[in-house]
C-alpha cells in the first residue's frame, strides 16, 4: 500500500515494478545488480484515485506519462534497489499530491495608468541613451 494523503491510498497491484541495470559509479558489481528501478502506475484505469486527480494527472503536459495514461518513473539515483524502490515511490506521490491541489482561476487584470506611463518612460529613455550612441555622418 502506498499512502499519498489520508483519502489517497495506492493499492500494491495498482503499482507495476521493473529492476534493471544501473548506470554510473559503483565498479564492476554494477554490471551484475540490477538496482534501478522503473516503476508503472495506470492513471487512466486506476480506481484509487478520485475524478478529478485522474484528470488533473492526465491534463498535465508530462514526459514521463505515456499516451495510454500511464505514469512511468525511473529511479536510479542511490545504489542499491531499495532506497530507488523507495525514491520512486515517494516521487509518485508527490506528483499525485501536486494533482489533488486545484490551481487558482486567473483573474484578468489591466495595467495601471501609472505603470503604462513608466513602461513608455523607460522604452524613451532607452532610445535616447542609442540615439546618443549614433554618429551623425551628415557633417562629415
Amino acid at each position: 500500500m502506498l499512502t499519498v494523503t489520508h483519502a489517497i491510498v495506492i493499492a500494491e497491484a495498482e503499482l507495476i515494478e521493473r529492476f534493471t541495470r544501473a548506470d554510473g559509479p559503483g565498479g564492476q558489481h554494477v554490471n551484475r545488480t540490477e538496482s534501478a528501478v522503473e516503476l508503472r502506475f495506470d492513471v487512466a484505469s486506476s480506481p484509487s484515485l478520485p475524478d478529478d486527480v485522474r484528470a488533473r494527472l492526465l491534463a498535465r503536459r508530462d514526459r514521463r506519462m505515456t499516451d495510454a495514461g500511464v505514469l512511468v518513473i525511473q529511479a536510479r539515483r542511490f545504489r542499491d534497489q531499495a532506497r530507488n524502490r523507495d525514491d520512486a515511490r515517494e516521487r509518485l506521490a508527490e506528483i499525485i499530491r501536486e494533482a489533488t491541489v486545484v490551481a487558482k482561476k486567473r483573474v484578468a487584470t489591466k495595467p495601471t495608468r501609472a505603470s503604462k506611463e513608466r513602461r513608455l518612460a523607460g522604452k524613451n529613455q532607452r532610445g535616447a541613451t542609442k540615439r546618443g550612441r549614433s554618429r551623425d555622418w551628415s557633417r562629415e
